[in-house]
């Protein structure tokens, strides 16, 4: 007992220590709030919450489909539905931030997803989310909770300042003037400390810009644009070096001492991370280990029997504690079975407090708010209106296009390398670049940033200059190189032939690369339509020759509508002179579009089928974006 007791005293010793070494990791000497959420503050309460997973509606269709499984099987294992989340309890309140700590798989991000209604492939078995006494629901929680994922989705071609005012056109309420936008995007770069890179482009793996860091708040500042009451991240820390993380949880800590409540989830944190916390809730499979203070969590664990040993990080030991070991079965039983004995003992110390918090007496009930008054000239109250109105459709499809005008596509370096200026090249050029947008994308519709219709136009429209261009680049030499009919009028008719076949083929990539989750099957299936529409289109097999199907497949191939309405427009009024020895014949060119039967429509129905080809692709286009989640599966 006594080594227990000089554990403990050691510990707190080092603790103490940590602490006032803790100046190191400071950085930043400003530490003074420059907005806080002057909204009502928020309570956040999880009771009795179970949360299963099917994990096999995770696995990908066409995964099943290469697996040779039916449609109806797929989700039928009983073996697949996995409970995740057991009997959580939790209440945390603005001014606080709490850590979800524990290993991979033990619950974490599934909790975040439940919180913020994200729960695909999930459902809550029992219990309930509630914020202010409400059950939480879509709407509910797009308008008080900001959700910063793992993974930072920004325009990379932007600096931060463009960056974040950007999105403030986008976020902020309508009746916000320019100037309060601006304003409002200089408060959130003082905030978090972004000042020194302001004017530094964002970029992301491929393209150099801030650092990872820089980057992470960028992503934060995104959000925090909007003021909310409750900001959750996942996985903020992770991919960063130990004294960025540092700094950015001090970031995220001086956030919640704004009077906002902050979740977070994070595996093992450091030592001098641990100690920033205000609240830790320990996850294990599921089960909930620990939840209280974090500065209480040893003499919570040392009561029931598990010290910490000398000079090791709390974090780090009792998330092992409570870790299950799968190297082999007995071990696996024996982890389970001690994972299962803490939880419960967890319980029943906590069930009758009113936030499910352990206290370090039974006494105790100062309250965990971490909020520091600050002087009152340090605090800029931002406005907060509860019926906030965003920009309407108009209003983001202008910001849209503004945006996709003046910059080229946001995902430049994942572009497909243009090897040859061809319709084909373009198609899968086209494809690339839409997948490597799409993970932003998904983002910011299920966020609420824009709609699919502001989206959806703006893109059509923003991209015209693009493809009149490789029109131009590609067609005009090209028509005086063949020699081809020098008559202006005649030039004019091809190139809108032209420019409405390579725009078809454009939309019909569209198309695929919104249907598809991965690029190899949007790649797939654009190369598959427009090989058909190559061979059916008339130049490589006669349409005389086409069997049934190939047949019917050139009534919709918009090469073949290009290539009849050149030959009509080069051979039907052009007579050729041939001369055999001292005779001259003058032979109709039109004998040329009869001899592969391309003169049974009039030469108005090839543009009007090309425009209908493209109107069709289009709208295809569109309910994909409108009814297919773009959550793009490719890792990029």
């Amino acid at each position: 007992m006594k080594e227990t007791t000089d554990n403990v005293s050691l510990d707190d010793a080092s603790w103490g220590q940590t602490k006032t070494q803790d100046t190191i990791f400071h950085s930043e000497e400003d530490n003074s709030l420059y907005f806080t959420y002057s909204g009502k503050s928020n309570v956040l309460e999880v009771k009795e919450l179970n949360y299963q997973v099917n994990t096999a509606s995770l696995i990908p269709w066409y995964e099943n489909l290469a697996q040779m499984k039916m449609p109806w099987t797929w989700k039928s294992d009983p073996h697949s539905h996995v409970t995740v989340i057991q009997n959580l309890n939790l209440k945390v309140r603005s001014g606080q931030m709490l850590a979800i700590i524990g290993t991979t798989a033990g619950g974490k991000t599934s909790l975040l997803d439940v919180i913020t209604c994200r729960d695909h492939g999930g459902k809550i078995k029992s219990g309930q989310v509630m914020i202010n006494n409400k059950p939480i629901t879509p709407q509910l929680v797009r308008k008080c909770i900001a959700h910063v994922r793992q993974d930072d989705r920004l325009l990379p071609h932007l600096t931060v300042r463009e960056t974040l005012l950007f999105v403030a056109k986008l976020r902020l309420p309508k009746f916000f003037s320019d100037s309060q936008r601006k304003k409002r995007v200089e408060d959130v770069i003082a905030e978090l400390r972004l000042r020194q890179c302001a004017n530094t482009r964002v970029g992301n793996e491929y393209l150099r810009g801030v650092s990872g860091g820089e980057r992470r708040r960028v992503s934060i500042g995104v959000q925090l644009l909007w003021n909310p009451g409750i900001l959750i991240l996942d996985e903020p820390t992770s991919g960063l070096d130990s004294f960025t993380a540092h700094n950015l949880v001090i970031t995220l800590s001086r956030l919640a001492r704004g009077n906002r409540l902050v979740l977070l989830s994070v595996h093992q944190p450091r030592s001098d991370i641990f100690q920033l916390f205000d609240l830790v809730l320990l996850m294990t499979s599921g089960l909930t280990a620990y939840g209280g203070t974090a500065k209480d969590m040893v003499q919570y664990f040392t009561e029931l029997g598990y010290p910490c040993p000398r000079y090791s990080n709390p974090a780090d030991f009792y998330v092992d504690l409570t870790s299950i070991d799968k190297q082999t079965a007995e071990k696996e039983k024996e982890s389970q079975k001690r994972a299962n004995t803490l939880a419960n003992l967890f319980i029943e110390k906590v069930k009758h407090f009113d936030d499910f918090l352990w206290k370090a007496t039974e006494g105790d009930n100062t309250d965990t708010t971490a909020i520091k008054q600050r002087n009152s000239e340090e605090v800029i109250n931002m406005p907060h209106h509860v019926n906030d109105q965003l920009p309407g459709s108009l209003k983001q499809f202008t910001i849209l296009l503004r945006n996709r005008e003046s910059n080229s596509c946001p995902c430049q370096s994942q572009q497909v390398p243009r090897t040859d200026l061809n319709t084909g090249a373009m198609c899968l050029n086209i494809t690339g670049t839409s997948h490597s947008e799409r993970a932003m994308l998904y983002h910011d519709l299920e966020g609420g940033m824009y709609s699919v219709s502001p989206y959806f136009f703006a893109k059509i429209l923003g991209e015209l200059p693009e493809h009149c261009i490789f029109v131009v680049i590609y067609g005009i030499p090209i028509y005086w190189m063949a020699n081809l009919v020098p008559d202006p009028e005649h030039f004019l008719l091809n190139f809108l032939l032209l420019w409405l076949a390579v725009y078809s083929a454009r939309a019909m990539a569209l198309w695929v690369a919104a249907l598809l989750p991965t690029l190899q099957l949007s790649a797939f299936l654009g190369n598959v339509l427009f090989t058909s529409f190559y061979l059916s289109g008339g130049f490589v097999i006669s349409l005389n020759s086409l069997w049934t199907v190939p047949f019917w497949v050139s009534k919709i191939s918009f090469l073949r509508w290009n290539f009849e309405g050149m030959m009509q427009l080069q051979f039907t009024n052009t007579t050729y002179e041939i001369t055999d020895g001292n005779t001259t014949y003058e032979i109709p060119g039109k004998l040329v579009t009869q001899a592969l039967d391309l003169d049974s429509h009039p030469l108005y129905v090839s543009y009007l089928v090309l425009t209908g080809i493209i109107c069709s692709f289009l709208l295809l286009y569109y309910l994909s974006l409108r009814f297919i989640k773009q959550k793009s599966t490719q890792d990029w």
